[in-house]
């Protein structure tokens, strides 16, 4: 292994942490994004106002989708910050500030502490973990309750190698079993028994590969998958309650539901197969085109790293002589090929093996030879330098507000980029990195997706109705007609109004809500024309444009064609006909 320690000292990498922090920390400036983060976002805003932490309510019905864990913690967070921005967000990025932590815990165990730095630098700067951090899912959740749970395990396996006592060195190891089993019930209280495979596939070849099979028959692992999911009954209790004790509930267009059945089958198995109630399209190359962009700047020495891996093992070149640790080959790629043969797959998906990937990344940057160290850190630079040549095309094509300050901001970052790292070093490397990284997040989170999310017409609406107290202080009818959880622009109205809103999704369901007077309607233009000719009267207060952030085009981008690609959304008084016309004669 080659010694890089002499040019990259403590100092720098806190001072690299802190920027890498901050980087992410920018995700929390732009509102909540539609569709999924402005669904969680109301999920969360309703569990906090009413108290009710065992139901899952959407659009103002019955919600079985993901399990509960995310959004207690969110709800806790309105609890303490209010319900805005902010307080959806921040415990995403402490999360996802966890697994940074884990990461580098993990990471000391078998390497040296320069590896453990770099995949910690790896982690914070791999592009679609930034972007979680601004679109926040579950996925930044889910990333140190994986990684977490195989760092407390691996320190069982390794026994007493770090303590002199016996004695203590038992109770420490049933305690990291006990830590690691509380992680493993988050983490299926979070996305189901599915993350049970990144979390155990790791330690499993590890075992195989090293000769330590026997591990798989002792009692202690069992007892850690038992423990797991005793830490899952608050999970289970609450299914049960909102599902299994009321059959004659219609969830997915049927009854006699499971709740409990649904999180153990099929919102994994389902959804793997296909033949759940929630469906998609699986495509067998979709992670392996994705992850090329997703975990850039560092796509492509993980690729030769797992490559370079898998080769030895092929050759059956393995064993601890040979590698360390097969934990972070293990998870990253079960739960790839997991993935890859799903009938469901979402790009973000593979974020939660982002802290083994870094590993794997770390390791073969810090084992390269000076000279090639040299022609890495250098490809790297020019792969840098693209990106950050994209970012200012898009700013331009773009022309956000504060585009001068935009520029500004990527010319210094630029400049600095190279004085502070002239060398061809590690440090050189991983410092550019971040400076390119910063680059992206910063013009993304502060310039670009603030004028994208201005088309959020849910929010946008919102706003207006906040700052006039008339219309603020009634309740707003969301009309959408059609059953499930629906979409557009809905979500982000009912998240960002400080006032009631309630769903009206059939024609029926508004005349019940308009038939004591009128009522503020938000809807779609198309819906509220439709309106008209089925016995109401529409008075428009207000339109707002519409689009779906997150499916950016190059026409919506551009501003001399964005108009072509919006569709409107209105704000509007809605009567009864017959109210309206006695109205009318009323005043004549």
């Amino acid at each position: 292994m080659t010694d890089h320690s002499s040019s990259f000292t403590d100092r720098w990498f806190y001072a690299l942490v802190a920027v890498g922090a901050f980087l992410n920390a920018t995700g929390l400036f732009p509102p909540v994004m539609e569709l999924d983060g402005a669904l969680y976002a109301c999920i969360a805003k309703q569990m906090a106002q009413t108290g009710d932490f065992v139901n899952l309510y959407a659009v103002g019905t019955d919600w079985l989708d993901k399990p509960h864990f995310p959004f207690w913690v969110i709800a806790l967070s309105y609890r303490i910050f209010g319900i805005n921005t902010f307080s959806y967000k921040f415990p995403a990025l402490l999360f996802f500030l966890g697994s940074v932590a884990y990461t580098y815990q993990f990471t000391k165990l078998t390497y040296s502490k320069l590896t453990a730095q770099v995949a910690s630098l790896v982690l914070l700067t791999a592009f679609h973990g930034v972007l979680s951090n601004s679109d926040v899912r579950a996925e930044p959740y889910l990333m140190p309750l994986i990684i977490g749970p195989v760092y407390h395990f691996y320190r069982v396996f390794l026994g007493d190698r770090y303590t002199t006592s016996s004695r203590y060195g038992m109770s420490k190891n049933w305690m990291h079993l006990l830590i690691g089993s509380l992680l493993t019930g988050c983490a299926l209280m979070t996305k189901g028994v599915f993350v049970l495979i990144p979390i155990g596939a790791g330690l499993v070849l590890h075992w195989l590969l090293t000769g330590h099979w026997r591990e798989l028959l002792k009692l202690r692992w069992y007892i850690a998958i038992t423990l797991s999911f005793a830490f899952t009954i608050p999970e289970i209790y609450c299914l049960y309650q909102q599902f299994d004790l009321h059959p004659e509930k219609v969830i997915f267009g049927k009854t006699g539901v499971s709740g409990i059945r649904f999180f153990f089958w099929d919102s994994q198995f389902g959804r793997f197969f296909n033949t759940g109630p929630i469906k998609g399209e699986g495509d067998k190359f979709f992670f392996v085109h994705t992850l090329l962009w997703a975990f850039i700047p560092w796509s492509l020495p993980l690729y030769i790293s797992i490559g370079k891996r898998l080769t030895d093992v092929a050759k059956r070149r393995f064993g601890p002589t040979f590698q360390p640790e097969y934990i972070s080959l293990g998870s990253g790629l079960a739960t790839f090929v997991l993935f890859s043969l799903s009938g469901f797959q979402l790009p973000h998906y593979l974020n939660i093996v982002f802290p083994f990937y870094a590993v794997l990344t770390a390791q073969f940057l810090v084992e390269l030879q000076p000279v090639n160290l040299r022609k890495w850190t250098i490809a790297q630079t020019v792969i840098g330098v693209l990106l950050i040549v994209v970012m200012v095309a898009l700013l331009w094509l773009v022309q956000p507000a504060g585009l001068g300050t935009a520029l500004g901001w990527v010319l210094t970052l630029t400049v600095l980029l190279f004085v502070l790292f002239r060398q061809n070093n590690l440090l050189s490397l991983m410092g550019r990195m971040i400076a390119v990284m910063l680059v992206i997040a910063g013009s993304l989170n502060l310039f670009l997706y603030p004028t994208f999310l201005r088309y959020q017409a849910g929010m946008a609406t919102a706003d207006y109705v906040n700052e006039q107290p008339p219309l603020a202080n009634r309740p707003t009818v969301l009309y959408e007609p059609g059953t499930g959880v629906g979409g557009g622009s809905f979500w982000s109205y009912e998240f960002y109004a400080k006032g009631p809103t309630v769903y009206a999704r059939t024609d029926s369901a508004l005349r019940i809500q308009v038939k004591t007077g009128p009522k503020s309607v938000f809807t779609t233009a198309v819906y509220a024309d439709s309106l008209a000719m089925r016995g109401f009267d529409v008075r428009r207060l207000a339109i707002f444009p519409y689009y779906h952030v997150s499916q950016l085009t190059y026409d919506f981008l551009n501003p001399a064609t964005r108009s072509q690609t919006l569709l409107p959304y209105v704000l509007a008084e809605v009567y009864l006909k017959s109210e309206s016309e006695r109205r009318i004669g009323a005043k004549e």
